[in-house]
C-alpha cells in the first residue's frame, strides 16, 4: 500500500470514529425526546375522564347498533321473511385476557405525540449517521467491517435500529420500543468505543473469503432481530404482572400504572415476541450452516466443537425448543417468555463471553 493510500485510509478511519461519536450524541437527544414522550404522555385525571367518556359513547353506539331493526328479505310472490342479525362472538386464546392495547408512549396526548415524533426523527438521523460511520470504517480497511468485536458492535446496533425503523415504516405498533432500543444502543456503542475499540487493520488470511459477507452479516442481522424479540418478551413479563394485579383486584402504584397501561396488552406482546423470533430462526439456521461451510474451506473441517460453534448450536437448540414448545405444547405466556430470554442470553454469551473469556479458532480477531 502506498503512503498516500495509507494516509487516505487513516483519514477514513478518523471520519468513521467521528461519525460514530456523532451518532451517539444524536441518540442521546433521541433518548431525552423519548423520555419527554413518556413524561408528557402520562395521562392526567382529565385525560382518563375523557377516555372514559369516549368509551361510554362507543358503548352507547354499539348498543344502538345492536338494537337496530331486523333485516327484511323479500322473496318470491311479494312475501317477506324477517331475519335476525347474526351475533358475532369473539374468543381470546386459552388463558389470555380480553385486554385492549394501551394508547402507546404518547398516551393519546398531542404533546406526548409531538415529542414521540421528534424522538423518531432523531433516531432516524442517528441511524443514518451511524450507518455512514460503518461504511467509512469499511472503506478505511477496504473489506467488510466485521473483523473484530468493535466493528461487529457498531454494525449490530445499526441493524437493530434499522429493523425498528422498518417496522415503523410498515405501520407496525412498535413505537413503545423506542426508549428501550435507544437506551441499549447507547450502552452498546459506549462499550464498543470504550473497551472494544480496535484500530483499522487487515484480516488474517482465514477471513479473506466471500463467506465473511454472507456468514457474519446474517449473524449480525439475526442477533439484532433476536434482540427486538427479547425486548418484547421482557416487556411482556412486566405487562402480564400488571394485568394480573388488576385482575386480582389490587391497585398498582401510580408510576407503574402510568407506564404499563400505555404498553400493548400482554397477549399482543407475547404474540409480537413469538412472531419476531419465528421469522428470524430460519436465517439463524442458515447462519450456522454457512459458518460450517466456511470452516470447511478455511480449516479443512466443517465442525470441530470450537467454543463459538458449540454456543451457536446451543443458541439454535434453545430457540428451537422455544418455537417447538409454542407450536406443539401450547406454551404461551410467562414460560415461553422465560425460554425466549434464555435463548437470547445464550446468544449474548456466545458474543461477549465466548469472544472474551474463551479461546478457540474464532479468537484470532481479538476484540
Amino acid at each position: 500500500m502506498t503512503p498516500l493510500a495509507a494516509a487516505a485510509n487513516e483519514n477514513l478511519a478518523e471520519i468513521s470514529n467521528y461519525l460514530i461519536y456523532s451518532s451517539m450524541a444524536v441518540y442521546m437527544l433521541a433518548f431525552f425526546a423519548h423520555i419527554a414522550e413518556w413524561t408528557f404522555g402520562s395521562r392526567s385525571k382529565v385525560g382518563r375522564t375523557a377516555a372514559a367518556l369516549t368509551g361510554a359513547k362507543e358503548a352507547a353506539a354499539a348498543g344502538a347498533a345492536a338494537s337496530a331493526p331486523a333485516v327484511q328479505v323479500r322473496g318470491k310472490g311479494g312475501a317477506t321473511a324477517v331475519l335476525d342479525q347474526p351475533k358475532v362472538t369473539t374468543r381470546s386464546a386459552t388463558g389470555a385476557r380480553d385486554v385492549p392495547d394501551g394508547p402507546g408512549a404518547a398516551g393519546g396526548t398531542v404533546q406526548g405525540d409531538l415529542y414521540g415524533r421528534i424522538a423518531i426523527s432523531l433516531t432516524a438521523l442517528a441511524f443514518l449517521v451511524e450507518a455512514a460511520g460503518v461504511v467509512a470504517r469499511a472503506l478505511s480497511v477496504q473489506r467488510a467491517p466485521w473483523g473484530n468485536m468493535y466493528e461487529f458492535s457498531i454494525t449490530f446496533s445499526t441493524v437493530a435500529v434499522g429493523a425498528y425503523l422498518v417496522l415503523l415504516a410498515l405501520k407496525k405498533n412498535v413505537r413503545w420500543l423506542g426508549l428501550i432500543l435507544v437506551t441499549t444502543v447507547l450502552l452498546d456503542l459506549g462499550i464498543a468505543v470504550t473497551w472494544l475499540y480496535t484500530d483499522s487493520d487487515q484480516l488474517v488470511p482465514a477471513l479473506h473469503s466471500y463467506w465473511l459477507w454472507i456468514h457474519v452479516s446474517t449473524a449480525i442481522f439475526c442477533g439484532a432481530v433476536f434482540y427486538i424479540g427479547a425486548a418484547g418478551a421482557v416487556l411482556y413479563l412486566f405487562r402480564d404482572s400488571y394485568e394480573s394485579q388488576l385482575e386480582a383486584g389490587r391497585t398498582p402504584g401510580r408510576f407503574r400504572s402510568s407506564v404499563l397501561e400505555r404498553l400493548p396488552s400482554a397477549a399482543s406482546l407475547d404474540k409480537f415476541s413469538y412472531r419476531i423470533n419465528a421469522a428470524v430462526f430460519p436465517l439463524w439456521t442458515f447462519t450456522i450452516i454457512a459458518g460450517a461451510i466456511w470452516a470447511g474451506d478455511a480449516w479443512g473441517r466443517y465442525w470441530g466443537w470450537d467454543p463459538k460453534e458449540v454456543w451457536s448450536f446451543v443458541t439454535w437448540v434453545a430457540y428451537a425448543c422455544y418455537l417447538h414448545a409454542r407450536a406443539t405444547a401450547g406454551w404461551k405466556g410467562r414460560k415461553a417468555a422465560y425460554l425466549a430470554l434464555f435463548a437470547f442470553a445464550c446468544w449474548i454469551w456466545n458474543y461477549y463471553g465466548v469472544n472474551i473469556l474463551l479461546s478457540g479458532k474464532h479468537s484470532y480477531a481479538g476484540v
